[in-house]
C-alpha cells in the first residue's frame, strides 16, 4: 500500500461459477479522493463495491489502511417501504446495534437535511429524495471516513437527482470523506470525481476523468458510438451525460 493509500486492489478476481465478473483488477485510492466507477451492464460495478465491503468472495487482496470506516449506501434496498416503519426507527436499529448514543441520530440527521417531519414520518410516506437522504444517514451512523455509493440517484428525477449529488460533495468537503460511486453521469463524474474506474469485459483504465475518458475509450467500452452534448453547469461539449441507463 503507497503512501497517503485508504485503499489498495491488487490482481483481483471474481467469478460466480464458470463466469468471471472481475479479472486481474488493480488500483489504488488515496485518502480524500473521489473515484467514480462506470462500465456498461454487467462490467461488475455492484460486485466490485460489494467484494470491496467484504459481502463476497474473491481472490487476489484488497487491503484497506487501518483506520478505514466503510459506509455503503445501496442502490436498492430489499425492504418493503410500505411497513409501519418511520425513518428515525430505521437509524435508531442500526444505533443501537452501533451501541451510539442518540444524539447520533440528530447528528447524521442534521448532516443530510432530513428534517424532524421526515424523521418522524412512515417512510412508505416520503419521497424517494427523502428515502435516499435517510439512506445516507443510516451510512453516516458509525462516523465512516469512507463511503461507497451504488448508483445513488438511480430512481430519482433530475432536481432530487442534482440535490444528493450537491449533498455527496458537500459531506466529502464537511467530513473529509473518501467516496466511492458507481454513476452512469458522465457529468456528476467530471464534475466530481478526481479518478475514474472503467469497467467493462474488454478493457480496464483508471486515472484522472479527462485523460481516460477519450471517444475512443468510451466507444470501445460500451460498444457503439459516443454522442455528444453539452454538460450542465457550464462544462464544454463531451460525451453524453448518462453513458448508459442501467446497472
Amino acid at each position: 500500500m503507497t503512501t497517503g493509500s485508504i485503499l489498495s486492489v491488487r490482481g483481483l478476481n471474481i467469478q460466480f461459477g464458470s463466469r468471471s465478473v472481475i479479472q486481474n483488477l488493480s488500483f489504488d485510492v488515496d485518502t480524500g479522493d473521489n473515484v467514480a466507477i462506470i462500465g456498461p451492464n454487467g462490467a461488475g460495478k455492484t460486485v466490485l463495491l460489494k467484494a470491496l465491503l467484504g459481502l463476497l468472495p474473491y481472490e487476489g487482496e484488497i487491503r484497506w489502511s487501518p483506520g478505514a470506516r466503510l459506509g455503503y449506501v445501496p442502490q436498492k434496498v430489499a425492504a418493503d417501504r410500505q411497513m409501519p416503519i418511520r425513518v428515525h426507527d430505521l437509524l435508531a436499529a442500526k444505533a443501537r446495534v452501533l451501541k451510539l448514543h442518540s444524539r447520533s441520530i440528530e447528528t447524521v440527521a442534521a448532516a443530510v437535511d432530513l428534517t424532524p417531519e421526515v424523521l418522524t414520518a412512515s417512510i412508505g410516506t416520503i419521497s424517494s429524495g427523502q428515502f435516499q437522504k435517510a439512506l445516507i444517514a443510516f451510512a453516516l451512523l458509525g462516523e465512516p471516513n469512507v463511503l461507497l455509493f451504488d448508483e445513488p440517484t438511480a430512481s430519482l428525477d433530475e432536481l432530487a437527482e442534482e440535490k444528493i449529488y450537491d449533498l455527496v460533495e458537500r459531506l466529502q468537503q464537511e467530513k473529509h470523506l473518501t467516496v466511492v460511486l458507481v454513476s452512469h453521469d458522465l457529468s456528476i463524474v467530471y464534475r466530481a470525481a478526481n479518478k475514474v474506474l472503467c469497467l467493462s469485459k474488454d478493457m480496464v483504465c483508471f486515472g484522472p476523468p479527462r485523460e481516460v475518458l477519450t471517444p475512443a475509450a468510451l466507444e470501445a467500452m460500451y460498444s457503439a458510438p459516443s454522442k455528444y452534448y453539452l454538460h450542465r453547469r457550464g462544462l464544454e461539449p463531451m460525451q453524453s451525460d448518462k453513458v448508459a441507463e442501467h446497472d
